[in-house]
């Protein structure tokens, strides 16, 4: 007897399933503001130079000659081209003769300036404090913004890749209870840290925890269910990650200064640890590594919670263990070495796109809080109709056609970008909100179309590898923005070209729609010959006659 027909005799999709969904679910919606912290806590105030005799209350009463504000910070400041303040230079002396009528702002040559030697005054209207503004992150120190974003996208990359490989040797409990400590310890650490480098390696740090947390969560709820409420299951983990962008835009509306915003999306792991160890270990894992006894336990558990108790009472399981012709997995077929590569290369794609447009609120020119609501309300309807289509038409024309529209909304933009009116902008944010959307459900299909490809015994350790790729994309998606100092355009036909390129590659993927978990590689390369649903023979199981009458 296949797992997944075990799995019915004690209650697939019950009142066990549905705790425990929601038990997962909650720690995603609130994992989810971590990802796009850095767009609040890292938000680049307006600013300007700080001079002592403008922003000294003793000096200024000597200077001021009762001159309103404006004015004193004409003579104090220089106009840029776009006839706004400087941010990062100063006048060496004061430019009274500014004050006369008529008189027009000297420029390079007939004004000596200087850098912002005693440090930068920060327009505090929408943050009260910034780690921008903490750490004076800006003029030729700016770089460290992106270096800390890109810190802590390389902690999400070890963590996919080191806990996936222990996940898959100890357990996917075990690695999320210790997870949600870690995140709850690193991420209230960093709001009190001293220093830019110790917020970077808690930072880090607390990365590493958010990759073991998304990963596992959505592998222990799709293991404890059957393979045809899967897409379902998955559907709704992916939507708490949308659910999580509207609580980050509610959250740091409401809390304007970054070290409380970060206390505030970090303390409830403290409580999502103490309930973790509710949490039943995938009994699909452990019965496939050999913790037979340990799988037999969860088994009755779960059917207790469900009501089964006939099957709690008699469940018994005779297991006799046929030695795989490819155990380690080594001599495999260059087509499962493709089937293993092209989900990493997708991933890779997604983070490349997503976090290169989503990290770059700020220069869209538009309400900062309002654009992440629309990210997250645009979330909803994709990702909904992408589980329709992909039970309808298949995984794989679905993640493809995500993907290459994605591309599509992207290239229009680079397209149209270069008009100024308001009817451009609103065509600009239009298609940037779709293109993020397309992406999101891109997304949610790859998260259900990976689990269905992967064998039981290397699940999470694939999906690490795909989770390293995705991050490794979200560290490069970024750094592609520097390429506007060349062109403006550039950036958006580089996003689209990828979304575009790599949604094609996706063709080249096996359905998997109707089709039960694979447990070894075996199952996958019977299931990539054949293109046929399989029946697990690695592990046959057997129920008490008495028990099967019932069913």
């Amino acid at each position: 007897m296949a797992f997944a027909e075990l799995l019915e005799h004690v209650g697939s999709l019950g009142r066990f399933q549905i705790f425990q969904i929601v038990s997962l679910v909650i720690p995603i919606i609130c994992v989810t503001p971590h990802n796009l912290l850095d767009n609040f806590t890292a938000a680049v105030p307006d600013h300007r130079c700080r001079h002592p005799l403008l922003d000294n209350a003793m000096a200024s009463l000597n200077v001021t000659r009762g001159l309103d504000p404006d004015a004193l910070l004409r003579v104090f400041i220089p106009l840029d081209k776009h006839q706004k303040l400087e941010r990062c230079r100063r006048f060496l002396h004061p430019q009274w003769q500014l004050l006369e009528l008529n008189a027009s702002a000297p420029n390079a040559s007939e004004a000596d300036t200087e850098p912002c030697l005693d440090g930068w005054v920060y327009d505090r209207s929408d943050f009260s404090s910034t780690i921008v503004s903490e750490w004076d992150m800006v003029c030729d120190w700016q770089f460290l913004k992106p270096m800390a974003q890109s810190i802590f996208m390389a902690g999400i990359m070890t963590g996919a890749i080191i806990c996936g490989l222990v996940s898959d040797k100890f357990g996917r409990r075990l690695v999320l209870s210790c997870c949600y400590l870690q995140l709850a310890i690193t991420g209230t650490c960093s709001a009190v840290v001293p220093n830019f480098f110790l917020y970077c390696c808690l930072r880090f740090l607390s990365a590493f925890a958010v990759a073991g947390i998304t990963m596992n969560a959505g592998i222990l709820m799709i293991e404890w269910t059957k393979t045809q409420a899967g897409a379902t299951v998955m559907t709704i983990s992916s939507l708490g990650f949308s659910v999580g962008e509207f609580l980050l835009s509610g959250v740091a509306y409401a809390i304007r200064d970054w070290c409380f915003l970060q206390l505030a999306v970090s303390v409830p792991f403290v409580l999502f640890f103490l309930s973790s160890w509710w949490l039943a270990e995938s009994a699909r894992w452990l019965i496939v590594t050999g913790k037979i006894d340990q799988g037999l336990h969860a088994l009755r558990r779960v059917a207790g919670i469900n009501g089964k108790k006939d099957a709690r009472d008699t469940l018994t399981i005779e297991v006799r263990r046929k030695t795989p012709n490819n155990p380690s997995g080594q001599g495999e077929s260059a087509l499962t070495t493709c089937l293993f590569l092209l989900p990493s290369l997708l991933r890779f794609a997604i983070g490349f796109v997503f976090y290169g447009l989503i990290l770059d609120l700020q220069n869209m020119g538009s309400n900062l809080f309002l654009l992440q609501v629309l990210f997250g309300v645009i979330d909803i309807p994709s990702k909904t109709g992408s589980f329709f289509a992909m039970n309808y038409i298949g995984r794989r024309i679905t993640q493809a056609g995500s993907l290459i529209l994605a591309g599509l909304c992207i290239l229009a933009n680079a397209v149209i970008a270069q008009g100024e009116s308001e009817m451009t902008r609103v065509l600009r944010v239009t298609l940037a909100v779709l293109g993020i959307g397309f992406v999101g459900s891109t997304y949610t299909v790859l998260s259900i179309y990976s689990s269905e490809l992967f064998p039981t015994v290397l699940r999470m350790t694939a999906i690490g590898g795909g989770q390293m790729a995705m991050r490794l994309g979200s560290i490069l998606g970024p750094l592609v923005k520097l390429l506007n100092q060349f062109n403006p355009l550039l950036p958006l036909f580089i996003y689209g070209g990828v979304s575009v390129i790599t949604g094609l590659t996706a063709l080249l993927l096996p359905e998997t729609l109707n089709m039960p978990l694979p447990d070894t590689i075996h199952d996958v390369e019977s299931r990539q010959k054949f293109n046929i649903p399989i029946q697990v023979e690695e592990v046959p199981w057997s129920l008490p006659s008495a028990l099967r009458g019932r069913h």
